[in-house]
């Protein structure tokens, strides 16, 4: 340790020292969960972590189901905003969406993400409905504060089309951001799993829908592929079903 009169604080060696025994808790806790584990049926716990707005809307169901299968397991979903350190928070599994993954994670794609542009009728009648893509310059875009907050990019008629947006209002969380869109902020860019209900019921109406946003992968992200539990291979497996690109009713 450095030590002084007002901050003691890691050598070197002492974060190497820090790193490795996070790694020996990360295995000490896989050897626990293999000591109780069946042959027959996945048990015991998974610490999983996903964005608010993914844990409401699809994970909470999903694992619901899951744990009607397997009786003996049992997860704590961490609904968290923010990419989290696995081994420093003790997450067995992260689902991320994202269009670009970093290279040096261990994932395995699990479904695909797709968005769409849209607002609310007060919204919209008090200002021209935009019919291209870049009408919506002129328009307050509401943004999520990790993905394209200047830049919106579509497909239109086998081209590529970026628009620059801006607004009065951005956040890192997406729930709060379709709350802002449905007291009327806005214009937004959403998961359609996020609005598929507002869309259905009126209370948002879908923009440009000749303009293909790009979508995401959906990724199961992990420490390991060596000494995976049963449970842990169950749970992706499981989740890579429910959310499977060919299966379009599940594809969200």
């Amino acid at each position: 340790m450095h030590r002084s009169t007002r901050r003691l604080s890691l050598t070197a060696a002492g974060q190497r020292m820090l790193s490795l025994c996070r790694e020996m808790l990360v295995v000490s806790t896989q050897v626990d969960r293999l000591a109780a584990e069946s042959e027959d049926e996945p048990q015991g716990q998974l610490r999983i972590t996903a964005s608010s707005i993914f844990s409401q809307t699809q994970l909470a169901p999903a694992i619901m189901d899951f744990l009607a299968r397997y009786p003996k397991a049992s997860v704590d979903l961490q609904a968290l905003d923010r990419t989290v350190n696995l081994i420093e928070e003790r997450i067995d599994l992260a689902i991320r969406i994202t269009a670009e993954l970093e290279p040096n994670l261990i994932a395995r794609r699990i479904g695909t993400c797709r968005s769409a542009i849209c607002a609310a009728p007060a919204y919209l009648r008090a200002r021209e409905v935009p019919r291209q893509a870049c009408d919506l310059a002129s328009h307050n875009c509401l943004s999520y504060a990790y993905f394209s907050q200047s830049l919106w990019q579509f497909m239109h008629q086998g081209e590529m089309v970026a628009v620059p947006v801006h607004g009065n209002f951005s956040t890192n969380d997406s729930a709060t951001l379709l709350r802002a869109a449905l007291a009327g902020g806005g214009i937004v860019m959403l998961p359609t799993f996020a609005i598929e209900e507002d869309l259905r019921t009126g209370r948002l109406v879908q923009l440009l829908s000749d303009h293909e946003v790009a979508d995401m992968g959906i990724h199961g992200v992990y420490t390991t592929r060596q000494h995976q539990s049963a449970l842990m291979r169950a749970m992706i497996d499981f989740l890579a079903q429910r959310f499977d690109d060919g299966m379009k009713p599940n594809t969200i």
